[in-house]
């Protein structure tokens, strides 16, 4: 994921919607595109090992896009009232389905209780950008800070490479006025979440891992 390029105004609401339907597509346009690819080749009458391959790409397609689907409706989506709270059981299982690709593992060592929405949203795009700082794979091992419904969160990504994007790491914890651009959204969404919970955001290299953090109180 790239930063920001020069510096601009801060997206506008109208912008922004824009800018995250972007981000949820370049996340389903690759699995929706091999489950059109496997349709094509059962078009073409294939003979009975093309036929199973292209039925074997179908069938993971769609529990990849279904995934990505589960994932992004929680953390970009509205997911109830204002109000509402989320299960952080029903999260891990969403963000397992989401990571756990082969190349990534999730360890995830939160309690299980209810969260505000916006604190949970906040947690599913950590763990994002964490992914992203190894690209090659690895673990992300997600630890509490604190406890109840301020508790924050510790995501500690370790994989070959591990390497952090300063341009992300200044967009989450301050407020860069960077041009925000379909790659920069990312980073620019999950620092809005923070703000909205009172809690302050980091990333940082630690060593051969990159620890993003999530604490009560804003800097």
């Amino acid at each position: 994921m790239s930063g920001t390029s020069s510096p601009g105004p801060a997206p506008d609401a109208l912008e922004l919607a824009a800018l995250l339907c972007s981000r949820v597509c370049h996340d389903l346009i690759s699995p929706v595109g091999a489950i059109v690819n496997g349709l094509e080749v059962l078009d073409d009458d294939p003979k009975p090992d093309d036929r199973e391959f292209a039925l074997d790409l179908i069938r993971k397609s769609a529990r990849t896009a279904s995934a990505r689907l589960q994932f992004c409706r929680l953390a970009f989506g509205a997911a109830g009232s204002p109000s509402a709270q989320i299960d952080l059981g029903d999260a891990q299982n969403i963000a397992k389905g989401h990571f756990e690709d082969g190349k990534i593992t999730l360890a995830w060592n939160l309690p299980r209780l209810l969260l505000p929405k916006n604190r949970v949203k906040l947690l599913l795009n950590l763990l994002v950008i964490a992914q992203q700082t190894i690209p090659r794979g690895g673990v992300l091992t997600v630890d509490p800070l604190g406890e109840g419904e301020t508790m924050g969160f510790q995501i500690t990504a370790a994989g070959l490479n591990a390497r952090v994007s300063q341009p992300v790491a200044e967009l989450l914890a301050s407020g860069s006025t960077g041009a925000v651009d379909a790659h920069a959204v990312q980073p620019y969404y999950t620092r809005l979440l923070a703000e909205a919970c009172g809690i302050s955001v980091s990333l940082v290299a630690d060593g051969d891992k990159v620890v993003a953090t999530a604490r009560q109180g804003l800097d």
